[in-house]
């Protein structure tokens, strides 16, 4: 045999001998075709939305004053109560009684008009409006703790697993159907 066949048929057989002594180990110790799931705990986030939300009130106030010295109620009352206070007595104690009734009815008056515009009320709707947040929580993955063999090991998937998640060459398949 000449040199350089034996150089050939010697690295053939190297290459055959390693080839064969990975292939039994490989049979001997086969990857696992799937890694067990562990744990999965779905991964959130939460979004906040505003919205106006308007309601209608009614809302009540006192009415405008037209008579802001009150006139009219004093002059009433004067009228009034000078015409009481003249009923009674005589002579000058009639006098003297119709000036007091013309006084004390114009307090009398001034007040109740006062009254009356205090207690009179106008109501108009009024639409008043506020921000209120709607909340969403949307899982966006789920983080797996799995074991592939002896080692243990945590990823984050898209969909959730099953018990189980598919291993080739070592690796595990993520963007494939999961086993169940």
């Amino acid at each position: 045999m000449n040199k350089s066949m034996l150089i050939g048929v010697i690295a053939g057989a190297a290459a055959v001998t390693a080839i064969g002594g990975i292939a039994g180990y490989k049979a001997l110790n086969p990857e696992p075709a799937f890694a067990d799931v562990l744990a999965v705990e779905p991964v959130t986030e939460t979004s906040k939305t505003p919205r106006e939300v308007c309601n209608d009130i009614v809302v009540n106030e006192q009415a405008p004053v037209k008579d802001d010295n009150r006139i009219a109620g004093t002059a009433i009352g004067v009228v009034a109560g000078g015409l009481l206070g003249s009923q009674i007595g005589g002579g000058s104690g009639r006098t003297v009684a119709t000036v007091a009734g013309a006084a004390a009815g114009g307090y009398a008056g001034n007040r109740v008009q006062k009254n009356m515009q205090e207690n009179n009320t106008v109501s108009r709707t009024e639409t008043r409006c506020k921000t209120v947040y709607d909340t969403k929580t949307e899982t966006i993955g789920y983080d797996v703790r799995y074991r592939l063999g002896e080692e243990e090991g945590q990823v984050r998937m898209e969909q959730k697993p099953g018990s189980q998640i598919p291993v080739k060459d070592g690796q595990l398949v993520l963007d494939g159907p999961t086993a169940g």
